[in-house]
Formats: structure tokens, sequence, C-alpha cells
């Protein structure tokens, strides 16, 4: 067995950490223009908050599959 530094624990953590920053921000930005948008034209608050919720779904989907990736690669190794 060789001794060395095993760099799996910290790819998970990258892997995990960069997703949840992303859909973070992607989730303030588009809610934000959900706000403009429904200032801008109140008549269009339904049509529009229900595409707000489609893309949050995608958006918090993609972090979620990411992290599934991230503890299976944590608990059974593919690379080794």
């Amino acid at each position: 067995m060789t001794q060395g530094f095993d760099i799996l624990p910290l790819a998970v953590a990258l892997l995990i950490g960069i997703a949840a920053v992303g859909s973070c921000i992607g989730i303030g930005i588009v809610g934000s223009r959900l706000l403009e948008g429904t200032a801008r034209q109140p008549e269009l608050k339904d049509q529009l908050q229900t595409l707000f919720f489609l893309i949050a779904g995608v958006t918090d989907g993609a972090f979620i599959i990411a992290t599934g990736i991230g503890l299976w690669f944590a608990t059974a190794n593919p690379f080794r």
C-alpha cells in the first residue's frame, strides 16, 4: 500500500460546494428578475411565478444530482 494524499475528499467537497454556490447564485438572480418583472407588469405575476418555480426546481435539481454523485464517489470510489 502506498502512502500518499487521498484527493477524493477534496474533490467531493469541491463538487458539492461549487454546485451549492452556483445554485444559490442562480436562484438569487432569477428571484431578483422575478421581482423586477412583477414590478413592471403586475398582470403577468402568475406566469412569471410559474416560470420562476420551474427554473428554481431545475437549478436545485442540478445541485441535488451533484451532491448525489459526490456522495457516491465518497462511499464507493470508482477510481480505485
